[in-house]
């Protein structure tokens, strides 16, 4: 996706509102809004963000995990093992 071709001023996005939210449903491309010539927003299909957003989440989660790796809070994967099968079940 060519970011510079999805740039466009907010005095468009005023006159325009109803056709860029139609093509942002169909493109799923991301258009960048500016103000007195700097980028300001950057707006989307909801389907996109919400994906953004779950991937943000993962590395967020990742990211965790590396730091306790890291960290040296791990137990090697037997020990996890052999401590849950001792748990007594709930009833």
């Amino acid at each position: 996706m060519k970011l510079s071709s999805r740039i466009k001023p907010i005095s468009y996005l005023k006159a325009n509102a109803a056709e860029i939210v139609r093509n942002l449903g169909e493109r799923r491309e991301p258009l960048v809004i500016t103000q007195n010539g700097e980028a300001k927003v950057v707006i989307q299909d909801i389907e996109s963000y919400e994906q953004t957003q779950e991937t943000m989440a993962m590395l967020k989660i990742l990211a965790l995990g590396n730091r306790q790796i890291e960290g040296g809070r791990v137990r090697p994967l037997a020990e996890v093992v052999a401590r849950l099968r001792e748990r007594p079940e709930s009833p």
